[in-house]
């Protein structure tokens, strides 16, 4: 059977989000600067990773994702995104190449690609690895691991990655940078991760590294405009269709990961109105058409005529201290409670956007960003409303009960600037 958005929403109040260790290491204040003054080091790998390995391994990832294969060299990493037939996004992660037939990913894409393997006619095996993953991220994160490794990491391009060895073991580093900054991640074998940790902090105190707690772990994805699963979009696997994979998912995910839950005012009918395709995501450039794959069709329509996109919106300042002072008023009941600097619960909060009382778009994502002394969301927005410094009004609080109007600005997405990609023999 498949999920139903009164399901969903019986399941409202969730889950803490544990998966990054401690909620805080100094203050959530603090660790938010890290990744625009200094850096970070925080912990992914809860992250799922799958070995694919033989002959037909990258025909399955052309087959199930949008991305094009034609140029993927040994040593390079893609974000990868597959697609129901609809288009809509079923599951995305990251595919680094390690041999002529040897593929690992990462993400819950694992699950997908398996799924696909077994029922296809591959010539290729897959085998679920565990692996750590640590994010060090930041405009210092180039000169810590340098000294941690007496070499240079100045030779590592964009979503390339290299071996190196960290206290005596040997893993690798992807150039990557979920925080919209310069940044790393470290991968290797589970055994090895207390130790590699260990070197990194020990050597990244002396220059300013922040240990990632959970509660602010995810404002980088906010700032950078990286939607998130389950924050952003429901994966589209809760229809009929996909019955039987939903299932063999459910059954071999984690109590924390496998159920979906929405809030907020956003009011869906079923749970396809919470999918969204990678062209609403923002991911449009990851798309190419130059082979077969599920949901090109669908997709093609789309990129060819868009309606929707993402923005960063701007929530108004007296309109979010109203909601926090209604906490302190006796006559009425107050709005729901505005978490800070993010809601600490994994689930997707889906809020309605209006322009002139009608629906424009979807505001998710919602925390406050200390850098910049704003409230900020993501949202997918109609194209006629997107312009930067549009108008719009977004409604806080659940179908109901107390709600509040909050004035809100479209801005662009990401909102930060974008540091990635610089080149790093200029990094100080």
């Amino acid at each position: 059977m498949a999920t139903t958005i009164e399901e969903m929403r019986e399941l409202l109040p969730g889950y803490y989000n544990v998966r990054f260790g401690e909620p805080e290491y100094t203050t959530w204040l603090d660790e938010s600067r890290s990744w625009k003054e200094t850096c970070y080091i925080g912990d992914w790998s809860f992250l799922w990773q799958r070995w694919f390995r033989g002959p037909d391994a990258l025909k399955l990832f052309s087959d199930i994702s949008v991305n094009s294969f034609k140029s993927f060299e040994i040593g390079h990493s893609k974000h990868v995104i597959h697609c129901n037939e609809n288009g809509k996004v079923i599951h995305e992660g990251i595919l680094s190449r390690f041999g002529d037939e040897e593929f690992l990913l990462f993400g819950r894409g694992c699950f997908w690609a398996d799924y696909k393997l077994r029922r296809g006619s591959y010539n290729a095996q897959s085998e679920a690895d565990d692996w750590f993953v640590y994010q060090v991220s930041g405009p210092k994160s180039v000169a810590v691991l340098e000294e941690v490794l007496g070499d240079t990491m100045r030779d590592v391009g964009f979503m390339r990655f290299k071996e190196i060895s960290v206290a005596g073991h040997k893993i690798y580093a992807l150039r990557q940078g979920m925080a919209g900054e310069v940044g790393f991640e470290l991968q290797g074998p589970r055994e090895f991760g207390a130790d590699v940790y260990e070197a990194i902090y020990s050597v990244g105190k002396k220059h300013g590294m922040r240990r990632m707690g959970a509660r602010v772990a995810s404002i980088n994805h906010l700032e950078a405009c990286f939607p998130t699963i389950v924050m952003d979009y429901l994966p589209a696997i809760y229809d009929e269709d996909m019955a039987e994979y939903l299932s063999e998912f459910e059954a071999a995910m984690p109590a924390f990961a496998k159920t979906a839950k929405v809030g907020g005012s956003f009011e869906g009918f079923q749970p396809s109105d919470y999918y969204r395709s990678p062209v609403e995501l923002g991911w449009t450039k990851n798309i190419k058409f130059d082979h077969d794959f599920i949901g090109r069709a669908a997709l093609e329509k789309e990129v060819a005529a868009p309606r929707r996109t993402i923005r960063t919106l701007v929530w108004d300042p007296s309109d979010v201290l109203d909601v926090q002072a209604s906490l302190y008023r006796k006559e009425a009941e107050p709005y729901p409670f505005m978490d800070m600097p993010r809601d600490q619960r994994s689930l997707m909060s889906a809020d309605k956007v209006l322009v002139s009382g009608e629906v424009v778009g979807v505001s998710t994502s919602r925390g406050y960003s200390y850098t910049f002394r704003e409230m900020l969301s993501l949202c997918v927005i109609d194209l006629e409303h997107s312009e930067v410094g549009t108008e719009v009004v977004v409604v806080w609080g659940a179908p109901g009960g107390p709600q509040k109007e909050i004035k809100a600005k479209v801005a662009q997405a990401p909102f930060k600037t974008d540091n990635r990609r610089v080149d790093l023999t200029k990094v100080a």
